[in-house]
């Protein structure tokens, strides 16, 4: 499947628009992340271990956008928009939300 954050895909043209898609994950961190992330945030440098839940999160999400259009009949998705947001008591989870239009070229 493509996948852009274009309205278009440069030499497919769009042949059917399936409609809105998306994707949603909601992932929290563990204790010793917070407290590794800590140290990271004390000394400098970056956090490796919350760009690998970042990471995870993302994909998870795509992953999720994927399957519906695949169920909707699209071999694309088009305008891909990524928001991430912080949520939960004291900030401590991750969302990370996807959204798309599934088309097919």
């Amino acid at each position: 499947m493509l996948l852009s954050t274009t309205p278009t895909i440069e030499g497919h043209p769009i042949r059917e628009y399936k409609g809105v898609v998306t994707g949603e994950t909601i992932i929290g961190a563990n204790v010793v992340k917070d407290f590794m992330a800590g140290l990271t945030d004390f000394f400098g440098g970056r956090s490796s271990t919350y760009e690998k839940v970042l990471i995870e999160a993302k994909d998870t999400a795509m992953n999720e956008m994927m399957q519906r259009a695949s169920a909707l009949g699209a071999n694309a998705v088009v305008g891909i928009d990524i928001d991430y947001e912080t949520i939960g008591q004291g900030s401590s989870m991750l969302m990370v939300a996807v959204s798309g239009t599934a088309v097919v070229i």
